[in-house]
């Protein structure tokens, strides 16, 4: 969790106030003087209204240049930025046909298999030509072709479990397959820090939810033993069921699970266990299995493992691994395997190749070096952030290091000035992160070259100074990569 200082605090809370102010002083001058003006809504009701029109307009708006950036190639270790501008203060912004060449470090390709491949990429092009783009069914009707079959069951091999299903989209997974789990009557306790679709999954399947505070598995037990103690709400009755909801790397936080002590907990109390690797699968572990593989858990101990392809494999969709029994149950009930169309068989492809070339079974050792190439820079890159005093979250061969911001204007200051250096970030604040929380996060790659490495390090270290998010004293003693650069040329 992060220890926010108090006067880093208070000067935050101290710019969101300024924003605030003057942007409510700014819509009373606009009501008075737009008073006569006709409405434009035509008698319809505004679609946005109080603190979120106000804050959208007010605040985001002004920086709405530093999102939503798009790119004209293929997101490997660079790629090509299309320029924009605006002549409204960032209201609208205007596409130019001109393009930058930037280092990203802003994209889920952890392990390269989002560009060109040597092994993968003549294989979907093949499927393509074999299958089309898109199988226009559900799997239940026509949708469902030889490639969906072998990648269940090449990823249930792979994950060490005993059976798969997949889905179009990995936000889908979570928020359709945690219905089909649980109901009314059933007990989901997630982690404060979940993502947004195992929050909605949570939310719409009808269960009490509880939350327990961030990887904090004597917290998981308190709240384990006090709802099985209480039983349903009004009723008492005991739970039907119980699901705690964890995630293998956190993708705003760059931490991983404490999974052995929450499958501890979870055992103790006869409670089911839900695996969300979206971030770690394919990415950590010696041979790219995981968070279980990393931490030394047995598959067999997680009830429900869930991850994505749009990460690792370069590719789209999502996965459940679990019993048959599971799975059986639900291809018959949940909706977005029984009424959304079936991945597309390219994409199906790219998984099954990519998945190939980490167990080495396209004759080379090219996976094997990818995941110690991911490994190595990520903790190096991890390293040298902290030698050079920022505030970096995560740990250790996470690929996902999120590095502190905190002010509301040094979100723009650092993602503007890092562009403009031809270093790709993505920062993230409100309502993503906590309003006091905004941060960098950074993502290393796998293609990412040491030079590559050193050139963003360089880059966002000039940044931190000019803007300030250095919040930690330089390690003098030690000296950094860019350091030594500088010394050698």
């Amino acid at each position: 969790m992060v220890r926010l200082p108090y006067v880093t605090a208070l000067t935050t809370l101290f710019s969101y106030g300024l924003l605030f102010a003057f942007g409510q002083l700014r819509d009373f001058f606009r009501r008075i003087l737009d008073a006569r003006k006709p409405s434009n809504l035509k008698g319809y009701a505004p679609i946005c209204l109080g603190l979120e029109d106000f804050y959208t307009r007010r605040l985001y708006l002004r920086i709405q240049d530093c999102f939503g950036r798009p790119i004209t190639s293929a997101p490997d270790a660079w790629f090509d930025v299309v320029e924009r501008y605006s002549n409204d203060c960032n209201k609208t912004l205007h596409r130019t046909t001109a393009t930058t060449k930037c280092l990203n470090l802003g994209s889920y390709n952890y392990l390269g298999f989002a560009a060109a491949d040597e092994y993968c990429t003549p294989r979907v092009i093949e499927s393509l030509k074999k299958y089309s783009a898109s199988t226009c069914s559900v799997r239940a009707d026509g949708g469902n072709t030889k490639l969906h079959t072998e990648l269940e069951l090449l990823v249930a091999t792979f994950v060490g479990k005993p059976a798969a299903i997949l889905f179009g989209m990995g936000y889908v997974t979570n928020s359709a397959i945690i219905p089909a789990l649980v109901g009314k009557g059933g007990l989901i306790i997630s982690d404060s820090l979940n993502h947004n679709s195992i929050v909605n999954g949570a939310r719409g399947s009808g269960a009490t939810v509880r939350v327990f505070q961030h990887n904090n598995p004597a917290h998981l037990e308190e709240v384990l033993r006090e709802q099985i103690a209480g039983g349903q709400p009004r009723t008492h009755r005991p739970w039907k069921k119980i699901i705690v909801i964890v995630e293998g790397i956190y993708s705003m936080e760059g931490e991983l699970c404490k999974l052995p002590e929450v499958i501890s907990v979870c055992k103790k109390y006869k409670a089911y266990t839900y695996l969300d690797e979206a971030h770690s699968i394919g990415a950590i572990g010696k041979t790219g299995r995981g968070v279980c593989e990393l931490l030394g858990v047995d598959p067999a101990d997680v009830d429900i493992m869930m991850g994505t392809f749009t990460k690792s494999f370069g590719s789209c969709g999502g996965y459940i691994a679990a019993s048959n029994e599971i799975i059986h149950h639900l291809k018959l009930t949940c909706p977005a395997h029984i009424y959304a169309t079936s991945m597309s068989p390219p994409a199906v492809q790219q998984v099954i190749s990519a998945i190939k070339v980490i167990l080495g079974e396209d004759g080379t050792n090219r996976g094997a070096k990818k995941l110690a190439q991911i490994r190595e820079n990520s903790n190096f890159f991890r390293l040298e952030l902290q030698k050079m005093g920022f505030e970096v979250l995560g740990d250790n061969d996470s690929p996902v290091m999120p590095i502190m911001l905190y002010n509301p204007a040094k979100i723009p200051a650092f993602s503007r000035e890092c562009l403009r250096q031809n270093v790709a970030v993505v920062t993230v604040a409100f309502p993503a992160t906590p309003l006091l929380l905004a941060r960098a996060r950074i993502c290393i790659s796998a293609s990412h070259s040491r030079e590559d490495l050193i050139k963003g390090l360089e880059v966002i270290s000039k940044v931190g100074d000019l803007v300030g998010i250095k919040y930690f004293p330089v390690e003098q003693e030690k000296t950094t990569a860019v350091e030594k650069l500088k010394k050698i040329q």
